[in-house]
């Protein structure tokens, strides 16, 4: 390389160094023989040794460029051979993976294009050189053991996302995952792969062959006789599955050549100039004693020293090009870099790498720093990404205390965060601590040597109920593995300590000098990483995978908290971070962006334009008028946008915010993100800051900033400016909260949760339970082993394998248990889930105190609430217990009160978070503790709960509300004590977590206010029960429909399956049936009058309909040998839940409430109404406690096995009481169908209703005198005013007795 400067000075960054001697004086150099002495100690000859002094050529810094050149020129002869093209080989100098045009399938390329990420089925991807001639080798580092084939192809190679490397002819590859090779066919080969192993794959193209080496070990040959000649040429090729990882490196192997040569000769130069980089820091100059010393490197200092500065410049001048080049980077600086912080102590003792960077900073062309600095980034996060688990996690620990030595330094940080963090590399990585897949290679065999897993399920899967006596050796066992588990949990604690402080220091904004705190910057380039990871019409090249963001998330919180907290102290009056929310000014006022989310009132435009108003009254904000055009996103004009980018792509003063089009960011004109985005993204308020405090009157019209248009006083405010907080509505406390730009990062962090952390704490819950899965299979399997007869040896034998088996799965999902436990549901990360709750549910009640202004908050923090709640409960409840949280039960009642407000609240219009709240509210009442904390609420709130829930079904998702009613009555009704159906315990055993699987719960108290409600509103009741009886008679008219259909398909011959989404939709509809028949239940037992009173004017049709529905659901469910009974004897995978048993004691405690546990009127009229009906058969009743009908019995009498339905065979789910009841009511039923029988006069056609023929005449109508009975004419009128015969309005409708002389 040819030096820059030209004869005896050069210019370098404004330095001039001059040739007059006598300026030595001047300027502090040194006298001439103590320099010359220097320069030779420090730019010794390539062996190191010096010559003396007498055959020393005289040093000065005019002549010592000329003395660099050739000390660098030494060994760099054979330069010009390395660069001539190796024959065998076509393709640029420089190998990469070819991004362009050889792939198939979505993968996530690195930025250096040397590491990809599968984001497809199976996509593939190919580099850029091609080999023809002679033996070639290339290194893959393997980042994940997942299923990849990794090999060689050609260009005719046609791939797709189910064919890859290896499948296709004329490609060749290893899959150490499957342990086999490809090439078409498949066989055995080679050794298992691990995450941080390294695979080489070997081409001979003179003998024909391909073979693979492991870890430098070979595999052996894998493919002989490969196909070669004209036109055929091999490219390096990967194909992987989703999520898998890998980094390549086209290196060499003895007597093989690599595909990329390493630059040999710039590696020498660097190397050397780093030598003479560490004589300049190891050698001092004592001037007053005129000779040389050695100094201590780990406290060294520039301190302005001319001789030392001017010998560095003339290093730096030749080593600042070579470390523009990664692989320098890599080899030679990031090296030298480590090896300082390998003397240990803490990252602050080694100010050295501090003074480098200043030294690169000041002596470095700027362009050449930026580059450098990006690739030793790169560099750290490659490193740290593929680094193999050790016990002591040394590697990580490693790069990530240079990581925060490097972004120490406050303008090398400020240029990685503006321009490389966020913008070029994945720099969540960091933050990301990965799981080992092998439990060898993370060493957690020496680290947990015992292990254990609890044993306390049933063969059921359900918890069991007696806590058995824990042996002494389990016991042992138990406490053994739990020092094991803290072993761990201290050294990764460590890393999680390092990753917090690279936070700390982006988080910092004290660092002003030179521009904009790094606070500032992060969050602008956080709110853009948010964006990135929110749209879902964003690059997917750019979303973050859901395990980075875990991670990422906790060592954010506990930044966050830290500087929370710290400001806590300096302001007193300000919140701790215990009491940390996000304030509802936020939501509106447009500084913060929020995208295109959607918010609790639909979108930000319509909100805009409604509630404008309302901005303007209570946070005296106006709405630009620009803002409130409407413009689509179809009459978008290009050439507008780009004028509008162009006149604000400087920041608009204060005053000038205010006019001008709309302002776009200009990261959105990026292509990636489509159209639509750019006009919905920029949908937010921007501001005109105030210079003096604000009047009550004064009114702040606002507009449009975007991320990148923001400063320090836009966020945090200044001289009367509020900042963020602009707009405080009257009922938000006039108090600090804590700085500005935190609540910023705390409503990412909130965002970020619900992006994909919450998905990912669910996803990683599969582990616990194989671990569960397993330890109930060896438990069988000891069990079998215990009972196993001695003369069966064979099955011993299997036995004991199985046991083995068994055992060793066991033993390593025990020890990755711990590290996900440790890494993922740890204690610290269960209490950063809660804090997480605990703030949202302080934002939910600030924001709900503003009334309409709440239509602005975005659905994403109910999501959160909802979610953060089931996690703590789901998740992390094996490790760690909730109610050991402090303040647990006072949460619980005050996101109870949330989700009993807000499940029916007008301002809330989104279909999807409506469902959630509603889904939300009817888990929360499943589990004894969350429904204790509905009853804790306030009484008023309560009340207006179930007023919501008992709202007409009509124009509304009515199932859920339903469930919720069911379940405040599960333990109360006829026979309903049961957790699982009985028919149902010998199955398959579910997940006993499941709300529909939880132990019955009542609640009286709001079973009382149900009633109360039921009793006081005469309006309410009929609204309320003519809907549900409209309901029970759609679903189980549809129900019985459907089974007529399943019927007729399993007697065909020719097709004898169904459709399973048929059957599910026909198992839904028995269950509504069910549930609805237990509502009408629950209502009939809480508030009889209601049916039986017949003062009130509905009571006698809504009793009258009940009848009918209730006769009408017995009669097809208890005819012998009837459709149900047929289609429940097939037993179907999807109809399990189809049975006698729920749905005929749910009709057996209505009728027994209505005709036993009642007054004598009100059973009287009961009785009265039900056998009036048409459809009443005494048979259906007596069905119930078995007695079969004598036609039926003779038919059946040859199948005695049979059995006929009766509830006397379920003395366990329904008590001697009441089956007595049931007695009763058959015996009463009975005798007045006898005696009805007996009184009834033959009643004439003419008398009878011409709409039903079941009931006489009873009722004529006014104006038209038309007639009929009082049941049709009542159900008719509840949904149209007009005569049945003549169309006529009715007026009113009058009672008719038949004359007695007729």
């Amino acid at each position: 390389m040819t030096s820059r400067g030209a004869g005896t000075a050069f210019s370098r960054k404004n330095y001039r160094l001059s040739t007059e001697p006598e300026k030595s004086k001047v300027t502090g150099i040194v006298n001439s023989r103590l320099l010359n002495d220097y320069l030779h100690r420090v730019f010794t000859n390539a062996d190191g040794n010096q010559p003396a002094a007498a055959y020393r050529k005289h040093l000065t810094f005019q002549n010592l460029q000329e003395h660099l050149d050739r000390l660098l020129a030494e060994e760099n002869g054979s330069e010009d051979s390395r660069d001539q093209v190796a024959e065998g080989r076509l393709g640029p100098s420089t190998v990469v993976l070819d991004h362009t045009s050889g792939f198939e399938g979505l993968l996530l390329v690195d930025d250096d294009l040397l590491g990809v990420i599968g984001h497809s089925n199976f996509g593939s991807i190919r580099a850029t050189t091609c080999v023809y001639k002679g033996k070639w080798i290339y290194e893959v580092l393997i980042s994940s053991q997942g299923l990849m084939q990794i090999g060689w192809c050609t260009l005719n190679c046609r791939f797709n996302q189910e064919e890859g490397v290896g499948d296709t002819p004329d490609s060749y590859a290893y899959d150490g995952n499957r342990v086999r090779k490809w090439n078409v066919t498949t066989t055995n080969y080679g050794k298992s792969w691990a995450a941080g192993d390294i695979v080489s794959c070997l081409i001979d193209l003179d003998e024909g062959t391909i073979a693979f080496c492991l870890n430098g070990i070979s595999l052996g040959t894998a493919f002989d006789n490969i196909t070669r000649g004209a036109g055929m040429a091999y490219f390096p090729a990967i194909s992987l599955s989703f999520k898998e990882s890998v980094a390549f490196n086209f290196g060499s192997l003895e007597g093989y050549r690599p595909l990329q040569d390493p630059p040999i000769a710039d590696l020498v130069k660097a190397r050397k100039l780093l030598g003479y980089l560490k004589n300049v820091i190891h050698i001092g100059i004592d001037v007053t004693e005129g000779k040389l010393v050695e100094k201590d490197t780990s406290m060294w200092q520039l301190q302005g020293e001319p001789t030392v500065l001017i010998t560095l410049a003339h290093i730096f001048n030749y080593f600042s090009p070579l470390m523009c080049k990664v692989y320098l980077v890599e080899d030679v600086l990031m090296t030298f870099l480590l090896s300082i912080l390998e003397r240990g102590g803490a990252v602050e003792a080694h100010p050295l790498i501090q003074q480098l960077l200043d030294l690169m900073w000041l002596l470095m062309e700027e362009y050449e720093v930026h580059e450098c600095l990006k690739q030793l980034l790169m560099s750290l996060l490659r490193a740290y990404r593929f680094s193999p688990i050790i016990p002591d996690l040394g590697l990580q620990i490693h790069y990530l205390r240079l990581t925060i030595a490097v972004l120490k330094h406050e303008k090398s940080r400020k240029y990685l965060l503006s321009n490389v963090l966020f913008d070029v590399l994945r720099s969540v990585v960091f933050f990301y601590i990965k799981s080992p897949l092998r439990v060898e290679e993370a060493g957690l065999q020496e680290l947990i040597p015992t292990t254990w897993w609890p044993n306390r399920f049933t063969k059921e899967g359900k918890e069991s109920k007696e806590v058995k006596e824990e042996s002494a050796e389990e016991r042992l066992r138990r406490r053994a593995y739990e020092r094991g588990c803290q072993r761990l949990k201290k050294r990764i604690e460590v890393v999680e300590g390092l990753q917090v402080q690279i936070l700390k220091l982006l988080l910092n904004n004290k660092d002003r000098g030179g521009g904009e705190a790094s606070r500032y910057i992060f969050l602008n380039k956080f709110r853009k990483f948010l964006q990135e990871n929110a749209s879902n019409r964003g690059n997917l090249t750019v979303l973050c995978p859901p395990e980075y963001m875990v991670c990422f998330l906790h060592r954010l919180i506990a930044a966050l908290r830290f500087f929370w907290d710290g400001h806590k102290v300096k302001t007193p009056a300000a919140l701790s971070s215990e009491e940390a929310y996000v304030p509802p000014q936020l939501f509106y006022n447009g500084k913060v962006d929020y995208f295109d989310l959607q918010r609790l009132g639909g979108l930000l435009s319509h909100l805009k334009k409604t509630l404008k108003d309302d901005l303007a009254a209570k946070a005296n904000v106006l709405i630009d008028p620009a803002e409130l055009q409407a413009v689509t996103m179809d009459d978008l004009d290009e050439d507008e946008e780009s004028a509008t980018s162009a006149a604000q792509s400087q920041r608009p003063s204060a005053a000038l915010a205010i006019g001008g089009a709309l302002a776009r960011p200009g990261w959105l004109s990026s292509p990636t993100l489509g159209r639509a985005n750019r006009f919905l993204s920029t949908a937010a308020v921007s501001l005109m800051n105030p210079r003096r405090p604000l009047g009550t009157q004064e009114k702040i019209k606002v507009r449009t900033l975007s991320v990148e248009q923001r400063t320090e006083e836009d966020i945090e405010g200044s001289h009367g400016n509020e900042g963020l907080l602009l707009g405080r509505p009257p009922e938000e406390p006039d108090q600090p909260i804590t700085e500005n730009s935190l609540l910023e990062v705390l409503d990412g962090i909130v965002m970020m949760y619900n992006l994909s952390v919450h998905q990912q704490l669910g996803k990683m819950v599969g582990v616990s339970d194989d671990v569960n899965e397993y330890a109930m299979a060896l438990k069988d399997t000891e069990e079998k082993i215990s009972r196993c007869p001695k003369r069966r040896r064979d099955i011993h034998e299997e036995l004991l394998k199985s046991q083995k088996v068994f055992s060793e799965k066991l033993n390593h999902l025990s020890r990755r248990l711990a590290w996900i436990n440790v890494t993922i549901y740890s204690k610290e990360k269960m209490q950063d889930v809660y804090w997480l709750l605990r703030v949202c549910i302080r934002t939910i009640e600030h924001g709900d105190r503003t009334g309409s202004l709440f239509a602005f908050m975005p659905e994403f923090y109910l999501s959160v609430a909802m979610n953060s709640y089931s996690a703590l409960k789901n998740y992390f409840s094996p490790v760690n217990s909730m109610e050991e949280l402090p303040g647990y039960e006072e949460t619980l009642m005050r996101l109870a009160a949330i989700l009993a407000k807000h499940f029916a609240d007008s301002r809330i219009v989104g279909t999807d978070i409506r469902d959630s709240l509603m889904q939300a509210l009817a888990s929360y009442v499943c589990y004894p503790h969350s429904l204790r904390a509905v009853e804790r609420i306030p009484e008023e709130q309560r009340i207006s709960m179930m007023k919501n829930l008992l709202a007409p079904y009509e124009q509304r998702p009515w199932a859920q509300t339903n469930w919720i009613l069911v379940r405040l009555w599960r333990g109360c009704g006829f026979g309903y004590r049961y957790t699982r159906l009985p028919h149902l315990l010998k199955t398959k055993p579910e997940d006993a977590s499941l709300p529909s699987l939880q132990k019955p719960c009542p609640s009286t108290l709001l079973q009382r206010h149900m009633a109360d409600l039921l009793r006081s509103d005469r309006d309410l009741a009929p609204s309320f029960l003519n809907s549900v009886l409209n309901q029970l008679n759609w679903a189980f008219s549809e129900f019985i429909g459907m089974i007529q259909e399943i019927q007729q398909a399993a007697e065909r011959l020719e097709r004898n399956f169904v459709d399973s989404r048929q059957l599910k939709v026909c198992a839904t509809c028995f269950d509504l049936s069910v549930s609805l028949l237990r509502v009408l239940e629950m209502t009939v037992t809480l508030a009889p009058e209601i049916f039986l009173d017949w003062n009130r004017p509905s009571s006698e049709l809504l009793l009258r309909r009940l009848a009918q529905l209730l006769n009408q659901v017995l009669n097809r469910v208890t005819a012998e040998r009837n459709l149900f009974d047929r289609v429940v004897n097939l037993r179907l995978p999807g109809l399990e839940s189809v049975d006698h048993y729920p749905i005929l004691v749910a009709v057996t405690g209505i009728l027994v409430r209505l005709l036993v546990d009642t007054d004598v009127q009100g059973a009287e009229r009961a009785t009265a109404v039900l056998l009036a009906d048409p459809c009443f058969q005494l048979r259906s009743i007596q069905y119930l406690l078995g007695h079969a009908e004598p036609s039926a019995l003779a038919a059946a009498a040859p199948a005695t096995d049979k059995r006929h339905f009766s509830l006397h065979t379920y003395t366990e789910y329904i008590s001697a009481e009441e089956l007595a009841k049931v007695d009763k009511m058959l015996s009463h039923l009975s005798e007045e169908s006898k005696q009805a029988a007996a009184t009834t006069l033959p009643t004439s056609e003419e008398d009878l209703c011409p709409i039903c023929y079941a009931h006489p005449i009873s009722a004529i109508f006014r104006p038209c005198s038309h007639k009929s009975c009082k049941a049709c004419i009542n159900q008719h009128l509840m949904n149209n005013k007009d005569c049945f015969f003549c169309k006529a309005t009715i007026t009113g409708v009058d009672d008719f007795t038949k004359p007695a002389s007729s």
